[in-house]
């Protein structure tokens, strides 16, 4: 009996270190995420995409959504979505959808996050001299100011690591959580988390749905998670969207991204209803206001027909906005910020199904807008192979020249890849491994982790991204992380790209997801054997020394 108590107290101290050393598991949402859509329906799940209020504080854009009708999810357990915020400062973005540099994102000139970054130190860029000294947070990734994009940067860097099977440091997940108002919705940044949140804290939708994305990507988060739902519809529109501040207009990148985050948390966003700005199940939900703002098809619209609007000018036009066009894309057939190609197959049209001569849009289903948009983005890349950003006035009152919108570009990447039309996206990718070296430098940890998005929506691997480590360099902008996967070995990545890789790119990222679980059963294995043979020996020196 002896030794069979010993042997047993062998194999449960075993079992105790093989967990505890197990590594994390993969990220992945708190709950089922919602039914994939069938091709030719409606999904039921979108992403979003954005553009800020040029009178709101902190702008930030992404898109994120379910699954796509051919695709499926990531490792990461995310979508991928893009948009364009109106922030004052800065020019319009992409993937990270920001028009600021409070999106965390954007050129050199916006003045984000540089790549270099580390944590807890101070930092005044951006500032005026004489400027009061920005201290960094510890746990914050990047070493700019973070005033307009702390939770935006933060998210879309946890993202950018489970995208890479990088589990971030605990020190950053606490930051992020730190920033949750008590009810429930997250500012772009509060420096003194102990200070309670008031009337006076710029709480906005962007800075939330990319926060609940984030978390999704961790698990065990539903609490903060529904919180944070809990508040997005509490300030949902009349019309079903979201702007970036609560009361402000409904617009692409806002709604898109909250469909995202609807998505993330289990939520199906066409369930979220309100009507006479209560909820109400006969009242408008996120699509709704989704479709009004896509541009109609046909010679009257030119070269924006299938384009999504940021929002109507005063007159009631709809204008083109990249970053909202390539959110949209991804909302309407249910992608979140992180996602694995499809097989890429016929070239995008526009078209606009039952609309009437007066409303083009009517009747139009939220994934046959989404292809409208892909027709789009794919037009815009065909020639040079990227987006241009918009011009904007110079110092001498002047126009500047447009110029290449990387952000903007790898969102249109994610889109089209998502959407089966990689093979429209080859240019772009392309363009960016051999371009993007000096602009995500620049722009810091957002901008790396956009692109990563890029790479795992392709197939691309992310460790080797036009000959940049974009895994290794985004991690070096914040906390060490808790668990880095080990890189795949030379030539069995996850594909060459979005044109002809994409199943193989899949069935890599899906199988990606049970490695770490894999690994647990292993070292459980090793550790029961090795318990037993500890126990048989212990109980063999035990009858030797009686005898």
């Amino acid at each position: 009996m002896t030794t069979v108590r010993r042997c047993t107290a062998a194999l449960a101290a075993s079992a105790v270190l093989c967990v505890a050393f197990a590594p994390p598991a993969a990220a992945g949402g708190d709950r089922s995420p919602a039914p994939e859509p069938t091709a030719g329906r409606s999904p039921a799940t979108a992403p979003s995409a954005m553009r800020t209020d040029p009178s709101s504080a902190p702008a930030q854009d992404s898109s994120g959504t379910g699954s796509a009708a051919s695709g499926t999810e990531s490792a990461a357990g995310t979508g991928s979505a893009a948009s364009g915020t109106d922030s004052a400062a800065g020019t319009g973005s992409a993937v990270s959808g920001t028009d600021s540099a409070a999106a965390g994102t954007g050129s050199a000139a916006s003045g984000t996050d540089s790549a270099a970054a580390g944590t807890g130190s101070a930092s005044a860029a951006g500032a005026a001299p004489g400027a009061a000294t920005i201290v960094i947070p510890p746990g914050l990734y990047g070493d700019k100011d973070p005033t307009r994009d702390g939770v935006w940067r933060q998210s879309l860097s946890m993202l950018g690591q489970a995208a890479a099977h990088v589990r971030p440091g605990d020190q950053a997940v606490i930051w992020l959580k730190s920033q949750q108002c008590a009810s429930g919705a997250f500012p772009a940044f509060r420096a003194d988390p102990s200070v309670p949140c008031d009337e006076k804290t710029a709480v906005d939708t962007r800075s939330t749905a990319a926060a609940i994305q984030a978390l999704s990507s961790l698990g065990e988060q539903q609490l903060p998670m529904d919180h944070a739902i809990s508040w997005l519809r509490s300030v949902q529109n009349a019309d079903g969207g979201w702007g970036q501040r609560p009361g402000t207009a409904s617009d692409a990148g806002s709604t898109s991204l909250v469909i995202g985050a609807l998505t993330a948390a289990g939520v199906r966003p066409s369930s979220v209803r309100t009507r006479n700005n209560a909820p109400s199940p006969e009242g408008k939900h996120a699509f709704d206001a989704l479709v009004r703002l896509s541009i109609p098809c046909g010679a009257a619209s030119g070269a924006d027909a299938g384009a999504f609007a940021h929002r109507p000018d005063a007159s009631g036009r709809l204008t083109a906005d990249d970053g909202a066009t390539a959110a949209a894309v991804l909302a309407g057939v249910g992608k979140r910020m992180v996602t694995s190609p499809v097989a890429p197959g016929a070239a995008p049209t526009c078209a606009n199904m039952k609309g009437t001569e007066t409303d083009p849009n009517a009747d139009l289903p939220p994934e046959r807008a989404s292809r409208n948009g892909a027709s789009y983005l794919a037009a815009a890349l065909a020639t040079t192979g990227h987006l241009e950003a918009r011009p904007t006035a110079g110092a001498d009152d002047g126009i500047r020249a447009p110029s290449p919108d990387f952000e903007n570009t790898a969102a249109a990447v994610v889109a089209l890849t998502t959407t089966g039309y990689g093979d429209r996206a080859n240019i772009a990718l392309e363009w960016l491994k051999q371009n993007c070296g000096a602009w995500a430098q620049a722009s810091g940890p957002a901008a790396y982790a956009q692109l990563i998005f890029a790479a795992h929506a392709t197939g691309t691997d992310p460790r080797n991204f036009g000959g940049i480590d974009l895994v290794q360099r985004l991690n070096e902008t914040g906390p060490a992380p808790k668990y880095i996967a080990p890189a795949p070995a030379p030539g069995a990545a996850t594909g060459t790209g979005p044109g002809g890789a994409a199943t193989t790119a899949t069935t890599a990222a899906e199988s990606a997801l049970g490695a770490d679980e894999r690994g647990v059963l292993w070292l459980v294995g090793i550790a029961l054997v090795g318990g037993v043979g500890i126990g048989y020996l212990l109980g063999n020196r035990r009858r030797t020394g009686r005898a």
